[in-house]
């Protein structure tokens, strides 16, 4: 629990440098042009609704058919979800099945916008099953 508690701490942090990041590059007068501004727009309204964990590891089946759902996901409610994937397999990926507490894989946790889990499934999870389960939390 206080790991879940570090690691979500230091995503929102890591998040916020990124966005600073990003905003101080479109700010740049000397670069500014109307599609940044249109981006920095996006950043502005964006909030993040729920977060979309997929605990797995690349060479298992049902993980791998899992990969272009989060890709569709994380691309097409962008500013809304938060995708993130951990390869359990590796020395990176590790932590994480005790952190959420792993019992097979894939495993998908959802958790909302304060970082506290709302749904889990065990398995393939179908996009439209996704998709509804987002929509918990208000992703349209």
């Amino acid at each position: 629990m206080k790991n879940k508690k570090v690691y979500l701490v230091l995503s929102v942090v890591l998040i916020v440098l990124a966005i600073f990041g990003i905003k101080s590059i479109y700010n740049n007068p000397a670069s500014e042009t109307k599609e940044m501004s249109q981006a920095d727009q996006v950043l502005s309204d964006s909030e993040i609704k729920a977060t979309f964990v997929e605990l797995g590891s690349k060479g298992c089946i049902p993980c791998d058919k899992m990969q272009p759902i989060l890709e569709e996901i994380e691309k097409e409610y962008q500013g809304q979800v938060e995708v993130i994937f951990h390869d359990v397999k590796t020395p990176a990926g590790k932590p994480y099945i005790k952190e959420f507490g792993v019992r097979a894989i894939p495993t998908q946790v959802f958790l909302d916008k304060d970082g506290n889990e709302y749904f889990r499934h065990l398995g393939f999870f179908p996009k439209e099953e996704v998709i509804k389960v987002l929509q918990q939390q208000g992703v349209k």
